[in-house]
């Protein structure tokens, strides 16, 4: 088969950085003395213990005063899972007993919250998922809709990783902050949300977003794997999820990781100081390569709002393909994209997130995600929508799948009330 770039002649174009980022050079910098030369355990009493503890102290201040919190609300974590499920088990398990227990969610979720509702669910934890517009969005209504006498906890993520939707989290807490005025004694509901991929993006101040609990990591902001931090209201009661000496206000036993957390620090305080001149460049080049999907590919749709999602984010279905042969070609062609979620990726189950905007099952199978990172130009966007159409034209032309559409790009109508792009009935 003719090729239809030589590939050779490019560099490699990545563009997941929803999964995962590369470290940042003044990150790595700051970790490099906690290797072998400040490599005391927090915990010892003499001068090296001191000096880790001392870094571990200004580690937890600079990320608190970035959110608006004080340090001892910052609980660090092994990243964005741990953090979730700190959260949520956390919070239920205070209690003791599970019965009559609710909690609300939306069907968007990573998994890292869901799977944690299912396994609470099982043990007699009622759940109600919200489902959220076809833009993606959670209407703050539902969510008042939904609180009841019993509800402990309200877990709603701050910006989807899959199409990269940013959600009214002010808005919804409102909604609790006005529901538990009427029994001011009652501490709950407590309002969780996974900002994992809000960190480098948006406003993270704890108290304009009015959230009791927020995940954060590492691994998404230029800082290094395995390691994040769970903020955690003052007065707010959690549950530990390990057991051991008691580090981390006695919810999180373990040997802190200094290096992990010197780093995480240093990259969330970066990214704080450069989101909004890196997310107007972003948006630039986000909207150029939406446009450019859109006019150049027949039968796409975006999915997501138009305007309300990350800067980075773009995630189309590009229909009558499965969107691995097109990750696959893309890669043969220098360009590292997803489908969806990196947790997920080797899963052949559609996106439970393209489901929940009612969209078919040959949608969620086509989706495509591209997310933008600091090193991406717009010769990198110019570069991918050079060769996309080729990959999509030589896909189709092999491939058995043909999803009819109505006048409006439709292909189940009664599940679905979009369009596809214009040229979609070409």
């Amino acid at each position: 088969m003719k090729k239809i770039v030589n590939q050779k002649s490019k560099k490699r174009i990545y563009m997941d950085h929803a999964a995962t980022t590369y470290l940042d050079s003044r990150v790595k910098s700051a970790m490099e003395p906690y290797w072998d030369e400040e490599f005391g355990n927090a915990s010892s009493l003499y001068r090296e213990g001191r000096r880790a503890k001392k870094a571990l102290d200004i580690a937890r201040s600079s990320i608190s005063a970035l959110i608006g919190a004080i340090s001892d609300e910052i609980i660090f974590t092994g990243g964005g899972t741990e953090g979730d499920n700190m959260a949520i088990f956390g919070a239920v398990r205070t209690f003791g007993g599970l019965a009559s227990k609710h909690i609300i969610t939306t069907k968007i979720e990573h998994h890292a919250v869901l799977e944690p509702l299912h396994i609470l669910e099982k043990e007699g934890v009622e759940i109600t998922y919200l489902d959220v517009g076809e833009d993606g969005i959670v209407n703050p209504e539902d969510v008042k809709n939904a609180l009841r006498p019993d509800t402990i906890l309200v877990s709603i993520m701050y910006a989807n990783n899959e199409i990269g939707t940013i959600q009214p989290i002010a808005e919804i807490a409102e909604s609790i902050k006005t529901f538990k005025a009427r029994n001011p004694a009652s501490l709950y509901p407590l309002f969780h949300t996974d900002a994992c991929q809000a960190a480098g993006y948006l406003d993270m101040n704890v108290k304009n977003l009015g959230v009791d609990l927020m995940t954060v990591n590492g691994s998404k902001m230029y800082g290094p794997k395995g390691v994040g931090f769970l903020y955690k209201r003052n007065g707010v009661k959690l549950s530990p999820l390990l057991y051991g000496g008691g580090q981390e206000k006695r919810l999180r036993s373990g040997t802190e990781n200094i290096p992990g957390i010197i780093g995480l620090a240093k990259a969330f305080a970066i990214a704080q100081k450069e989101r909004e001149k890196e997310s107007a460049r972003l948006i630039k080049l986000r909207d150029m390569f939406i446009a450019g999907i859109l006019e150049s590919i027949p039968k796409v749709v975006l999915n997501g709002h138009a305007s309300k999602r990350l800067p980075n984010n773009i995630n189309v279905s590009v229909l009558d393909i499965e969107g691995e042969g097109i990750i696959l070609y893309l890669d043969e062609y220098g360009i590292a994209a997803s489908t969806g979620s990196a947790c997920t990726s080797a899963d052949l189950e559609p996106s439970h997130v393209i489901l929940a905007l009612g969209r078919p099952y040959e949608f969620a199978h086509a989706s495509l995600r591209f997310t933008l990172g600091r090193r991406n130009t717009k010769t990198d966007i110019k570069y991918a929508l050079s060769v996309l159409p080729d990959i999509v034209r030589i896909l189709r032309g092999i491939s058995p799948l043909k999803v009819k559409v109505n006048a409006k790009g439709v292909s189940h109508p009664e599940a679905f009330t979009g369009t596809v792009t214009k040229n979609s009935y070409k």
